[in-house]
């Protein structure tokens, strides 16, 4: 009785917040990919009509660059690599060359990725030489026995490793100096990736430069598995963006996974429960996209907007931005 007590809760929260989200469920594509540019305070009226259409193109410059591999057949982990490889690259985000100023005015990024065919992971927290700390963390699982590198360590083995190196200068962006000088904290940019290819496989990447401001040593949810990244073939895939602290506590993206596997909800009301109820009820801002193996996503916030985007093999596409939106 108390099971189905709380399977009937789970789904009335699913009827109640489900405009607040994204979900398709489709004929089973071949391939899904979801991908966020970070959530937060993001309102129509603050934007320019110039910054909205920069965003958009962007967007779908990175879930093209996945799309593409996942239509020739690659795997789920390069299409999550490759579209993160994008938002690194660009101002825009909090990630890779638009990362945020810590406290003492320098650039410190974290990342993660995980493959849900085999839970095999890598991290890496602190970094600030690696151009792209995606290739870092995926270098961490693949080339070490280790699943999270920190500082110093992370950006010598990302050298060792031949990962392109540059010096810190390469991630100032005039923007960020000024967000810096505004200590404005409640600003998320962090990028991340889910997506589903041909052979059923799933995976899920993060990259972020933290908060505006952190103070020296601090690392959030972004490169910490299961809670700000995680993926699992017998569950989803889950990339979050938000207040870290809050994703930490409560173990975020493996919880989501978590109820999928052990209550046999569907994706939708584990993210609903989890993002709308219980990280809300604690005050805690965010959000996160998922997929699961039958291409069913999600894009489940509770802030004013999220920056996100999806395509699949059945021909849904589409760029957000807004709450309205949805």
């Amino acid at each position: 009785m108390t099971k189905i007590l709380k399977l009937l809760s789970l789904f009335l929260l699913a009827l109640i917040f489900s405009c607040c989200e994204n979900n398709i469920i489709n004929d089973n594509p071949k391939w899904a990919i979801v991908i966020h540019g970070g959530a937060g305070t993001i309102l129509k009226k603050n934007m320019s009509p110039e910054a909205e259409k920069a965003y958009k193109e962007k967007l779908s410059d990175a879930l093209n660059a996945g799309c593409n591999i996942l239509e020739d057949g690659g795997t789920s982990l390069d299409a999550v690599t490759a579209a993160i490889n994008v938002m690194e690259d660009s101002p825009l985000f909090n990630a890779g060359k638009g990362a945020v100023f810590t406290a003492e005015g320098k650039n410190e990024m974290d990342a993660s990725i995980m493959d849900g065919s085999n839970l095999m992971a890598g991290a890496v927290a602190g970094v600030s030489t690696v151009k792209n700390p995606i290739l870092a963390a995926r270098a961490v699982m693949e080339k070490s026995p280790h699943v999270m590198l920190a500082g110093e360590g992370a950006d010598e083995f990302a050298k060792s490793h031949g990962l392109e190196i540059v010096d810190s200068s390469y991630f100032f962006t005039q923007r960020r100096w000024e967000s810096y000088k505004r200590a404005n904290k409640n600003k998320y940019g962090t990028v991340g990736a889910v997506a589903l290819d041909k052979d059923g496989n799933l995976a899920a990447a993060t990259s972020t430069g933290g908060m505006t401001n952190k103070m020296k040593g601090r690392i959030g949810d972004s490169p910490i598995i299961g809670a700000g990244t995680y993926a699992d073939n017998k569950g989803c895939a889950v990339s979050a963006t938000g207040h870290g602290e809050y994703f930490m506590r409560n173990v975020v993206a493996y919880d989501i996974n978590a109820l999928m596997k052990y209550s046999g909800v569907s994706l939708k009301e584990a993210a609903n429960y989890v993002i709308m109820k219980k990280l809300k009820d604690q005050g805690g801002d965010g959000g996160i996209i998922a997929v699961d193996r039958a291409g069913n996503f999600v894009m489940t916030f509770n802030t004013t907007g999220m920056y996100r985007a999806y395509k699949n093999s059945a021909g849904f596409s589409e760029i957000l931005i807004y709450k309205s939106d949805n």
